[in-house]
């Protein structure tokens, strides 16, 4: 299988291949070499600074210690939203819920700011 030619395929439309679980009753896309061998290469791009290389193999090969590590990188830059977006698809449940409290106490209080002053 071509998988540069997978990616290709899908460059300019920001999209990532999904992989379903074997829990589905589907089979999975990538046999377990395969994965590794993906997860491999993603590694490699991220330490060479490809953040977004190694986001799109690890959405695809559903690697959540991949996916962690890109939801810190976005954090460490200031991107939340994104951030929350890879935990919870890793699932990293102790951080995604981490950002989801301060997006609520954010939300609260921006809803008591609009609030009239009692009278």
């Amino acid at each position: 299988m071509d998988y540069k030619k997978i990616f290709n395929d899908f460059a300019d439309e920001g999209m990532f291949i999904k992989t379903v679980k074997p829990s589905t009753g589907k089979k999975p896309v990538f046999d377990a070499a395969q994965k590794v061998v993906l997860n491999r290469k993603g590694n490699v791009l991220y330490n060479a600074g490809d953040v977004e290389g190694a986001r799109r193999i690890f959405l695809t090969t559903g690697y959540s210690d991949g996916l962690t590590r890109i939801g810190d990188y976005y954090k460490s830059q200031g991107r939340n939203l994104d951030a929350l977006r890879m935990y919870w698809i890793a699932p990293d449940h102790r951080k995604s819920e981490a950002i989801i409290r301060q997006l609520s106490a954010l939300i609260q209080n921006l809803i008591h700011e609009e609030e009239p002053p009692h009278a």
